[in-house]
């Protein structure tokens, strides 16, 4: 019998401590304030029985499926859990059959609350999105990647994205006196040091599921041995059963993911090179370095060496292709390659200064010349008239100005003097002063 068995054997019910001490009620989830606080849009909302469409994002052990549960003890749709790994799209569409029947006979609403959400394939997706639009349910989907990549654009659309971020320290430390304390808990005994509970608060990386499951480990290893209290020493080995596999996605993915891309960007090979092979051997999935990576080229190299983004994406496409562990030579090619590429951040600063012109200056009227008249009347109207062909003209080249008059003369790229941008910046800053005569 392992530690495992014992503290299952101990429990009557056979449910694991973080299960048994989740909340039931609003008023007992731990974390979270800067969504759920008192007179928040999300807290309001669940109080008035009106939740719209969410997608729960954030890493394990931050209350997801808690607070899912939770909405369902409040609501008076009829509340249906599928995870995604299980349900197919035969699955999706009898629930929403259902959900419409109910809606139809009896006028009540229905929450499906998809766990794991980003497991959903494409097939799947589309098979909810018509009853999400429709509101013949209602969607609660829990995820621990980001919806921007894994949620195609249609459904995140009609869906509010709510951040949960990593539990602090002190709020890990509530959960754990909770669970010492509470008949359904550990009932008291045996007793947790100050130390052991730093521990256990300091190591979970904000996860409070990871650090109950390690209180349940250090307090059956207690048991066994005779005493009465739980030492440090307990927490740090309770700790280890579950290192490897949470740092893939607590705080010190996040700390190590962010250190891979600094290291990209200060052109350190050798550093970026050992953080993306860290975080592989800690079990992270390859498309999220990848991803980082494809970002990475147009945000941090662009121009400089276009070359970067056809590297990135074809390690991507290698990837996908052979899979591991073949697949982290192409990993590490690209890895290097970016490292060692001229930088450029043209493309986020470009960008960043023609959303602030357009948010600044709404929807600007495009001058008349640039406009096409396929008809009479627009053509009437003054519509193409003025506008010269560049291919008619030397070098391929008119000066022209193309920016609406209330903007005109605004400087929205900004080119660097790193590799072949250096080239490009010297071309556009041409025709600049060709438009100035």
């Amino acid at each position: 019998m392992d530690l495992f068995d014992h503290a299952a054997e101990l429990d009557p019910s056979g449910k694991p401590l973080a299960e048994r001490m989740r909340p039931r009620r609003l008023e007992d989830f731990v974390g979270q304030e800067q969504v759920l606080g008192p007179g928040s849009m999300l807290r309001l909302a669940i109080e008035a029985d009106q939740l719209p469409s969410l997608l729960l994002w954030g890493p394990p052990g931050t209350g997801k499926t808690t607070l899912a549960r939770i909405v369902a003890g409040r609501t008076g749709a009829a509340f249906v859990p599928i995870s995604a790994v299980l349900a197919g799209v035969k699955e999706i569409r009898e629930i929403v059959e259902a959900a419409r029947e109910r809606r139809r006979m009896h006028r009540q609403r229905t929450i499906l609350f998809v766990d794991e959400i980003h497991r959903f394939h494409k097939g799947q997706q589309d098979a909810l999105l018509p009853s999400v639009e429709a509101g013949v349910v209602t969607l609660i989907g829990a995820t621990t990647e980001n919806p921007s990549f894994e949620i195609n654009a249609a459904l995140l659309s009609r869906c509010r994205v709510v951040t949960l971020r990593s539990l602090t320290e002190e709020e890990v430390g509530r959960l754990l006196d909770r669970a010492q304390a509470a008949p359904e808990g550990l009932g008291g005994a045996p007793a947790l040091s100050p130390e052991a509970r730093e521990e256990l608060c300091r190591a979970a990386f904000g996860d409070a599921r990871r650090a109950l499951n390690a209180l349940e480990v250090a307090a059956a290893a207690v048991r066994l041995a005779g005493r009465e209290a739980i030492g440090k020493a307990d927490a740090e080995e309770a700790l280890q059963h579950r290192t490897l596999h949470y740092d893939k996605a607590g705080e010190q993915h996040y700390n190590v993911a962010s250190a891979f891309i600094k290291s990209l960007r200060g052109s350190d090979p050798d550093a970026a090179v050992y953080y993306m092979v860290r975080m592989l051997e800690a079990g992270e999935e390859p498309r999220f370095l990848l991803r980082r990576m494809v970002i990475f080229a147009a945000e941090d190299v662009g121009n400089a060496d276009p070359q970067a983004l056809q590297v990135a994406t074809a390690a991507l496409q290698a990837v996908e292709l052979v899979g591991l562990p073949e697949g982290v030579l192409p990993m590490t090619q690209a890895a290097v390659y970016l490292a060692l590429a001229p930088k450029s951040n043209t493309a986020i600063t470009a960008y960043a200064a023609a959303l602030r012109l357009v948010r600044e200056h709404g929807p600007l009227p495009v001058p008349l010349k640039l406009r096409n008249a396929p008809t009479k009347l627009l053509e009437s109207l003054g519509y193409g008239t003025g506008y010269r062909y560049p291919h008619d003209f030397e070098g391929h080249y008119v000066a022209e100005r193309y920016l609406p008059d209330a903007i005109a003369g605004e400087r929205i790229v900004n080119l660097s003097d790193s590799g072949l941008e250096k080239e490009l910046a010297e071309r556009l800053e041409e025709a600049r002063k060709k438009a100035k005569e």
